[in-house]
C-alpha cells in the first residue's frame, strides 16, 4: 500500500493530500531503473577487474608454472656455461699451450649472431623478452660447443704428432680413484692445519690409507729422493722433460732411486704422513717451466666423467678447507 503525501495549504491553514499524476510515476520509475543500472554496472566491473574468473585463475597458474620452468632452465644454462667456460680455460691454458697451438680469439669463442633478426617469430607472444633471451643463450652455447669441438679436432691432430711429449706430460692422478678416501684439499688459499694461518696451497692433497701405492703421473727421470723431518717429509721429484716436473710429498716409503727412469703409472712410493702432516695423504704438485700450476687442469687422461670432474673441482676449490 503506497504512502500518502501531504502538503500544507496556507489558505485553508491545514495539510491536504498531494495528488500525483502519471508523469510523476514515470519519472520515479525511470529514476529507479537508472539507479539500478548504475549499481549493476559498477558491480559488474568490480567483479571483472577485482575478482578472477576460473579461466583467468587457470591461465595465471599456467603462467606461473611456465615462469618457474624458465627460471629452472636458465639456472641449468648457467651451470652449462660454467662447465663450458672451464673447458675453454683448460683448452686455452693447457692443451694449446702444451702443443704450441695458436689461441682461439675470445671474439670467436664468444661471438654472437648478427644480421637478420633470428627471433621474429618469438616476438609478440607472452613473456617474449624472456623467451628470446633464453633462445639467444642456447644459440650462443651451441656455437661455443661447435667452436670447442673444432678446437679438440685440432688438438687430436697435434697429439698424434707428439706422442713422446704426451707420455711425459703429468696427465693422471697420483692415487688410483678406488684407493682414495677423499680429495682433502686443492689449489688455492687454505688454512694451514698446524699453524692455523691462511696460506696458499700450491698443489692437491689426496687422502688414502698408509701404504697406498703412489704412481708417476708421466714418463720421466727421478730427480730427487729426499727424506726430511719437516716440509714434504719423504718426497720424490720427477723431471718429465718438456719443462715439466712433479713433486710427491709425505710418503711412508720409496720405490724408486735417484736417476731412475719411470713410466706413467709406475709405483714410485707409498702414502704416509711424514714431514709437516696431520694424516696419511700424498701432497702432489705440478711445476711447468719453473712455475707451480694447478694440477687439476692436467687430469685429461684420467678417464674422469663430467660429474666426477665437476665434483673434484668443487671439493678442491673450497677455500674454507684446511690442507693436511
Amino acid at each position: 500500500m503506497s504512502k500518502k503525501h501531504y502538503k500544507y495549504d496556507p489558505e485553508k491553514l491545514e495539510y491536504v493530500p498531494v495528488k500525483h499524476g502519471f508523469l510523476h510515476y514515470v519519472k520515479r520509475g525511470l529514476f529507479h531503473t537508472f539507479f539500478g543500472l548504475v549499481v549493476s554496472v559498477c558491480l559488474f566491473f568490480t567483479y571483472v577487474y577485482v575478482f578472477d574468473s576460473p579461466e583467468e585463475k587457470r591461465l595465471k597458474r599456467e603462467k606461473h608454472d611456465l615462469l618457474t620452468q624458465y627460471d629452472q632452465l636458465n639456472h641449468r644454462l648457467s651451470q652449462i656455461e660454467n662447465v663450458l667456460e672451464d673447458i675453454h680455460q683448460r683448452d686455452e691454458n693447457i692443451y694449446r699451450v702444451i702443443y704450441e697451438a695458436d689461441s682461439i680469439p675470445v671474439s670467436v669463442r664468444k661471438a654472437g649472431f648478427g644480421g637478420v633478426n633470428r627471433y621474429d617469430d618469438l616476438e609478440g607472444i607472452s613473456n617474449s623478452k624472456l623467451v628470446i633471451a633464453t633462445a639467444k643463450r642456447l644459440d650462443v652455447i651451441a656455437k661455443q660447443l661447435y667452436v670447442q669441438s673444432k678446437s679438440f679436432d685440432e688438438i687430436i691432430d697435434l697429439v698424434n704428432k707428439n706422442n713422446e711429449m704426451i707420455m711425459c706430460i703429468p696427465a693422471i692422478m697420483p692415487i688410483n680413484n678406488k684407493d682414495l678416501t677423499r680429495t682433502a684439499s686443492g689449489w688455492g688459499w687454505r688454512i694451514h692445519p698446524v699453524y692455523k694461518i691462511k696460506k696458499f696451497h700450491e698443489g692437491m692433497d689426496f687422502t688414502a690409507p698408509t701404504g697406498t701405492e703412489i704412481y708417476a703421473t708421466g714418463d720421466g727421470v727421478v730427480k730427487e729422493v729426499t727424506t726430511s723431518f719437516s716440509g714434504y717429509g719423504k718426497h720424490v721429484k720427477i723431471d718429465h722433460g718438456f719443462g715439466y716436473m712433479t713433486i710427491y710429498g709425505h710418503m711412508s716409503a720409496f720405490n724408486v732411486k735417484q736417476g731412475q727412469k719411470v713410466k706413467r703409472g709406475d709405483v714410485i712410493g707409498y702414502v704416509g704422513s711424514t714431514g709437516l702432516s696431520t694424516g696419511p695423504h700424498v701432497h702432489y704438485e705440478v711445476v711447468k717451466k719453473g712455475q707451480k700450476v694447478n694440477p687439476q687442469l692436467y687430469y685429461f687422461q684420467e678417464g674422469l666423467d663430467a660429474d666426477d670432474y665437476e665434483r673434484m673441482i668443487e671439493i678442491s676449490t673450497n677455500s674454507n678447507r684446511t690442507f693436511d
